[in-house]
């Protein structure tokens, strides 16, 4: 994994915490945040596969997290500074809620990449009982909905290709 992406992944992991809250506790917490950091890794590195596309996307911004903010009723001054959420990418954190909301995907997904772009990713792709109590709204297909179906069939038509391709 590129370390250009490294703010992407820490802004993207913070905002899906923001919007979906872990179970109250600091072991919660934790478990909470690995979930929602590997779905993120694994969104980035599908969105930038290469080298040259974190160097693009440090050159023009992710976005910023705006439209997110509307559709999940997040509250952007909260926080206090906001500055970090200029490096939310929006598709990214799409993606990151579709792998989520299904750990088959998830699966699928981190297949695509290889093990060495995104590192352990357990925890998406075979939650346990205390994964799922700690992020179970992180995880409520419900919830991450209007997130997740923004960029849903664009992540699907990534894998897709990429399943024609091998096969």
């Amino acid at each position: 994994m590129s370390a250009d992406l490294a703010p992407v992944i820490a802004a993207g992991t913070r905002w899906v915490l923001a919007a979906y809250p872990p179970a109250p506790g600091a072991y919660s917490r934790a478990l909470a945040e690995a979930q929602a950091r590997q779905a993120v890794t694994v969104a980035a590195a599908l969105r930038y596969p290469d080298p040259l596309d974190a160097q693009l996307l440090h050159l023009l911004g992710p976005g910023g997290s705006g439209r997110l903010d509307w559709l999940a009723g997040v509250d952007q001054g909260a926080d206090g500074d906001g500055g970090w959420r200029t490096w939310v990418d929006e598709t990214v954190v799409s993606w990151a809620a579709c792998l989520l909301a299904s750990p088959a995907l998830a699966v699928e997904a981190h297949h695509r990449i290889g093990r060495g772009r995104a590192g352990e990713v357990s925890r998406l792709t075979r939650p346990g009982d205390h994964d799922d109590e700690a992020a179970a709204l992180m995880r409520h297909p419900d919830l991450l909905e209007p997130v997740a179906a923004l960029h849903r069939d664009a992540l699907l038509d990534l894998l897709d290709s990429q399943t024609a391709v091998r096969g």
